[in-house]
């Protein structure tokens, strides 16, 4: 019985020590995929001198370096590194097989009223209001870009407002830890950056729809702006968005590891 009560203790510790080892390296933050959105033939949206796919490719190149010189145990892994087209689900596809613990993706915004301006930070969900669905059809427009989107996307039409129900079937999986993201991303800009902050807002974006893992969509200004295009197109201005988007990914780091 003494030899019985003996391994079951010592079973007892090995089976705490692998379920400490298992929840260590499920909540460490170790991988991240930074996606520049658009590229190639699809430009996305341009403003008097600047187009949305340049922009987005230097703040995403100066956030992985931000990371990978200054969080040296989290592996960047990018969608694109120079001007390439890459599709919608490729991007997801790209992440999901990375088994990344988090997706950024980053994006210029457009309206046709040129006095709008500020950061807006997206998650997976459904829209709100007319406007948050316009933002999605625009983004998820590229998707006509490919010549077998209906059978790539499984039938999902960008500019049917019913083809977004399906989103919410999956949206909720990991919608607290990308908002936890989403929001930091909207502080850092708002009190460190000094922009003008619109504000964490959802709606079904393919790209993030398609990611198995905690996602967000960061808008980082107006393009059609003209003095927020000025600011996008410096050296300066990306420098200082992708500052913001570094220091609320390593904010989220340290929570998500710690809490956990």
């Amino acid at each position: 019985m003494r030899n019985i009560g003996i391994t079951c203790i010592f079973l007892a510790i090995t089976l705490l020590n692998s379920a400490s080892s298992i929840l260590h390296r499920e909540f460490k933050i170790s991988k991240v995929v930074i996606d520049a959105g658009h590229g190639g033939h699809d430009p996305g949206t341009h403003g008097r001198k600047y187009k949305e796919k340049d922009i987005a490719l230097a703040i995403a190149l100066k956030v992985g370096k931000y990371i990978e010189q200054n969080v040296p145990d989290v592996q960047v892994v990018y969608t694109r590194k120079d001007d390439s087209y890459v599709p919608l689900d490729k991007r997801a596809d790209i992440a999901n097989k990375a088994d990344a613990d988090l997706f950024i993706s980053i994006h210029v915004n457009s309206i046709p009223n040129n006095t709008t301006y500020g950061t807006e930070t997206w998650v997976m969900g459904l829209h709100r209001s007319e406007s948050n669905l316009e933002v999605a059809k625009r983004e998820n427009s590229v998707i006509l870009l490919d010549e077998d989107y209906k059978e790539r996307y499984e039938g999902f039409d960008p500019n049917s407002p019913e083809s977004y129900i399906l989103f919410s079937l999956t949206q909720d999986a990991y919608y607290e830890s990308s908002l936890k993201m989403a929001q930091k991303v909207e502080h850092q800009f708002k009190t460190r950056v000094g922009r003008n902050s619109r504000g964490v807002k959802q709606a079904g974006f393919v790209v993030l729809y398609k990611t198995a893992m905690p996602s967000v969509l960061v808008e980082t200004g107006f393009i059609t702006n003209p003095q927020e295009e000025d600011y996008l197109g410096s050296e300066r201005g990306q420098d200082l968005l992708a500052s913001g988007i570094y220091r609320a990914f390593k904010e989220y780091k340290l929570e998500v590891e710690t809490v956990n």
